[in-house]
């Protein structure tokens, strides 16, 4: 078995650390995390992701370290990666206060439909004849 881990491997070991101190700092987490696998394989770009955190945050937020992730991979390079993941841990767990959502299930900010539902019913009105709207409902219907 390999002990090459991955982009998500090493930011849910950054969410431990943050886990089993809380008041640590993300220097300090950047420390650890490069001192813990600097004697490791880098990570493989191809999997330069941490999909586990898109029904969390939105995705601009947890992606934001990972082109310096890709950059510590590419340069093979501990600290600079280790500075992407810290830059994404950060972005996620300061979306909830600053975005007031805390989890709230009434902001739905998922919803990405609510913010054009009413300019597509007009443009669907406008550009959709008729008999087509009617088709097109019956199939719905079905």
């Amino acid at each position: 078995m390999s002990n090459q881990a991955t982009v998500s491997d090493i930011f849910r070991r950054a969410l431990e650390m943050r886990k089993a101190n809380p008041n640590s700092s993300y220097k300090d987490i950047k420390s650890q995390i490069v001192s813990e696998f600097s004697d490791k394989p880098f990570p493989s770009p191809a999997f330069l992701t941490i999909p586990e955190y898109d029904n969390i945050t939105p995705e601009e937020d947890w992606t934001a370290g990972l082109s310096i992730v890709l950059r510590g991979i590419q340069t093979e390079d501990w600290a600079e990666i280790a500075h992407g993941i810290i830059i994404s841990l950060e972005q996620v767990e300061n979306y909830p206060k600053e975005s007031m959502r805390e989890d709230a299930p009434e902001k739905e900010w998922r919803n990405r439909h609510r913010g054009i539902a009413e300019e597509e019913k007009k443009n669907l009105n406008k550009w959709m004849p008729e008999d087509l709207m009617s088709l097109a409902r019956k199939n719905v219907k079905r």
